[in-house]
């Protein structure tokens, strides 16, 4: 598993052409994008189309291009869950690794080359994995891919994996909603001990100073996923990552739910 540094590859994205021609590795990949705006449920939903294809040469499934039609390829960079948004942004240095894993996962948009039509391996599972090595060879920093990993994961858990049986999905589903509410539900509780509202929580304790408090508070904001993302399984990191950053930073995800929610209000008023 990629937890030490590895080399990146900024060679491993070019120029994927136009469907019909041939792909350029002796070019650096252009991304090339329209804005498209559409009316859904009476708001503008605003997405994007590419111009030109985009290539990736992943180090386990070969070349893979996107999309494999860009006439109906378009994509509102959707697979980092909107609650997650403000910490892990859609676009930015990673842009090239979205749209690729935006081709891989959004209606299967992609051509694997090395593969038959439709008869590449590559799951949705696979896919976050294509994401997180190409946002390596994008230069994005360790903790800060695995952060963005780790929020595409929880797009993966609420969506499935063709790969998956109803009963793991649902497994998967219950340990990633338990692991929110009960970190959620903590760092709540957390919140009122420090302010001695309550003292319900053995390691804040009562009666302790305030920065004793505070660094009981923060020890549990880490240990707690921690231990709440062994219940993932397979996605066992990404389920203590999600939870650490939830703990952490809970304020300031809850703030940003409540101007999201007010904000959508306004515009509901005036459409």
């Amino acid at each position: 598993m990629e937890l030490a540094p590895t080399t990146p590859h900024p060679a491993a994205f070019y120029d994927g052409g136009l469907p019909g021609g041939r792909p350029r590795p002796d070019l650096r990949a252009k991304v090339m994008l329209e804005r498209v705006e559409r009316s859904s449920g009476g708001l503008a939903r605003e997405s994007f189309r590419m111009l030109r294809r985009i290539a990736y040469n992943d180090e386990e499934y070969g070349e893979i291009l996107v999309p494999a039609d860009l006439d109906t390829f378009d994509t509102d960079f959707a697979s980092v869950p909107g609650l997650l948004t403000w910490l892990v942004p859609k676009t930015g240095a990673h842009l090239p690794a979205a749209l690729i894993h935006d081709g891989l996962v959004g209606g299967r948009d992609y051509v694997a080359t090395r593969y038959p039509p439709d008869a590449d391996p590559i799951d949705r599972v696979a896919a976050d994995l294509v994401f997180r090595r190409a946002m390596r060879d994008s230069y994005i920093p360790l903790i800060r891919r695995w952060l963005v990993w780790s929020a595409v994961t929880l797009g993966t858990i609420r969506h499935g994996s063709e790969s998956w049986s109803r009963a793991r999905h649902l497994r998967y589903q219950v340990a990633a909603l338990g692991t929110l509410l009960c970190v959620a539900g903590l760092g709540i509780i957390a919140t009122l001990d420090l302010f001695d509202v309550v003292a319900w929580l053995p390691w804040m304790g009562a009666d302790r100073g305030f920065v004793t408090e505070l660094a009981g508070g923060l020890a549990g904001a880490i240990v707690v996923p921690l231990l709440l993302g062994l219940t993932w399984g397979r996605f066992a990191i990404a389920g203590a990552m999600t939870g650490v950053a939830l703990a952490v930073l809970l304020h300031v995800t809850a703030l940003v739910i409540v101007a999201s929610l007010v904000f959508t209000l306004a515009l509901s008023g005036t459409a």
